[in-house]
């Protein structure tokens, strides 16, 4: 069988049934393009190659139970959540103690590469998002980023509150089940479905 000439979802069906030879083939076809995400973002070829290779080791650990229904979009996701996860890890933890800060310098906090992450994963998010009726999108816009409440949206509309709050539902659901496998649900909740 010539691995290279399937498609992701085949290779994929391959790999839950223990195809080793299915799985280096995905491997090979994606580990390139996950590694430069991470290196573009941790600057570092050791932990960038680490990170692909936790990635896909934990794909082969939970073959037998993941649910993947885009396979790109999927290792995108956990590559970028990985990224996050390790530069969090990575910020260095300062206790300032008394007046041991001179004046003159600042304490200085650069959220730059985070908040890259965050518009990825808001980027990603919204991709998602499209994927609802407009009503649906537009109520879920104004609860969650415009933080309105949901009788303000509703006289907004001229529906009821009731209308509002099945819209919303609506949304989290759809959300949830098209993140349902990846555990940048947690983050994503994080950066804007709980922003009350």
């Amino acid at each position: 069988m010539l691995y290279s000439s399937l498609t992701d979802a085949e290779l994929w069906n391959a790999v839950r049934r223990d195809d080793e030879l299915a799985f280096t083939a995905l491997f090979e076809r994606y580990w390139v393009r996950l590694y430069k995400l991470a290196k573009n973002y941790l600057k570092n070829q050791e932990t960038s190659e680490e990170l692909v290779h936790d990635i896909f080791l934990n794909i082969w650990n939970r073959r037998g139970t993941l649910e993947i229904d885009s396979l790109q979009a999927f290792l995108l996701t956990a590559a970028r959540y990985q990224v996050y996860n390790r530069m969090r890890a990575a910020k260095p933890m300062m206790l300032i103690l008394g007046d041991t800060l001179p004046a003159n310098e600042p304490f200085q906090n650069n959220e730059g590469e985070e908040h890259l992450i965050e518009q990825e994963l808001q980027q990603e998010l919204q991709q998602y998002l499209v994927q609802l009726p407009k009503r649906c999108q537009e109520i879920f816009y104004m609860s969650r980023v415009k933080n309105l409440s949901n009788q303000e949206i509703a006289d907004s509309f001229g529906v009821s509150k009731r209308t509002v709050e099945n819209q919303i539902t609506t949304a989290l659901k759809h959300l949830r089940s098209c993140l349902k496998y990846t555990s940048t649900v947690i983050v994503f909740f994080r950066l804007l479905l709980f922003r009350h």
